[in-house]
């Protein structure tokens, strides 16, 4: 098994103006998802959903702004951090990540 990191990138106007039933859904269907990983022969080792980009600090070098970096529609919104048993695996677990207006980006884990 190899770790394998699912990035969510949505649109966070979608999630701000979603009414309390999408909300709901959109819950559930990250529980259905979590389930459908272990159906797959995946685990889900971590996950986490972010605060809003309004919430962020950036670094660059000596320089602190408030705020992301780089203004975008969609933005990283959360992670499931995975054990897959191969790319393949991964990336079909992944196309089963519920997004409102987005998508996912799997990238492998650097083992040193």
């Amino acid at each position: 098994m190899a770790e394998y990191m699912i990035l969510l990138f949505d649109d966070e106007t979608a999630w701000a103006s979603a009414s309390p039933e999408e909300y709901d859904r959109m819950l559930k269907a990250h529980g259905r998802f979590q389930e459908q990983c272990v159906e797959l022969g995946g685990k889900i080792i971590n996950s986490n959903a972010l605060q809003p980009t309004t919430t962020a600090t950036s670094v660059r070098g000596d320089v602190v702004t408030d705020g992301p970096f780089a203004e975008t529609k969609e933005v990283l919104g959360g992670y499931y951090l995975i054990d897959a048993a191969d790319l393949d695996q991964a990336l079909a677990i992944a196309k089963l990540v519920p997004v409102l207006k987005g998508g996912v980006e799997v990238r492998p884990i650097m083992v040193f």
